[in-house]
């Protein structure tokens, strides 16, 4: 739409797209298949925002790395890069803090600051595949700080952005997205055309004792939770993980 409101041509649309997304450049003078006129206008009219760099730190045992990026806002947030032997796993966030209060997770301490944009949630992969290489990272897990389904939106965007033609290097079947349990929005998630996997955090098999350490639980219970689950393994076809901490005399 930008491009046509300026005379250009729809693809250029596309272009700009490619080299944002599947390049991973974020310098309009480094878009060589733009004439240099084009490249001037988009320097002087657009701006494309990034998150910042502040602070990285690595695991000696494991080589995990601790990426610390920042919004505009000058919120922070934290991506990690997990080394295995037959994958590497970026674990992206997708909100400042959280809203949820599960008991044995530190994020919740933080409380609840803001929901990432899809560009932000987008923008850790940019840092990390210009980091290690993009051939090299292979999965993607949204398990980093906040709750996906409650940035229900910006999620699914930055999905699209994973799934389009354009973007190569990662595609769904490699994308994990973890969520402690927000039912109808799971039951969205599968109608959404994104088939990617879904990890719920369980913790416990119990409603009461899921309760009192996830009170997400006594909004949308595990019973509506295993449906909203069975609803998106017949949708889609993808297999469901299912995350549990063993905490101390639970």
């Amino acid at each position: 739409d930008y491009f046509v409101s300026i005379n250009e041509h729809k693809f250029r649309g596309e272009q700009v797209f490619n080299w944002m997304y599947n390049h991973l450049v974020i310098d309009f003078t480094e878009m060589n298949n733009l004439s240099k006129e084009l490249r001037n206008k988009l320097s002087e009219d657009t701006i494309i925002t990034t998150l910042k760099y502040v602070d990285s730190e690595v695991s000696a045992s494991t080589g995990t790395k601790k990426i610390i990026l920042e919004t505009n806002e000058h919120n922070r947030i934290e991506s990690v890069i997990i080394p295995e032997e037959s994958r590497t796993t970026l674990c992206i966030s997708t909100q400042v803090g959280c809203p949820l209060d599960c008991k044995f997770c530190a994020t919740g301490l933080m409380g609840y600051k803001k929901n990432l944009s899809a560009g932000e949630i987008f923008d850790q992969y940019l840092f990390a595949a210009k980091d290690l290489g993009k051939d090299n990272l292979t999965n993607i897990v949204y398990m980093g700080m906040g709750e996906p389904l409650l940035n229900y939106s910006a999620t699914v965007n930055s999905l699209k952005i994973f799934a389009d033609e354009l973007t190569t290097g990662i595609n769904l079947k490699k994308i994990t997205v973890s969520t402690a349990g927000i039912a109808p929005k799971i039951i969205e998630l599968a109608d959404s055309g994104m088939k990617v996997k879904i990890a719920l955090s369980l913790h416990s098999c119990f409603e009461d004792t899921r309760s009192k350490i996830m009170p997400v639980n006594i909004k949308y219970s595990l019973k509506q939770n295993i449906e909203a689950i069975k609803y998106y393994v017949k949708k889609t076809g993808t297999r469901i993980t299912f995350e549990y901490v063993m905490l101390k005399n639970i």
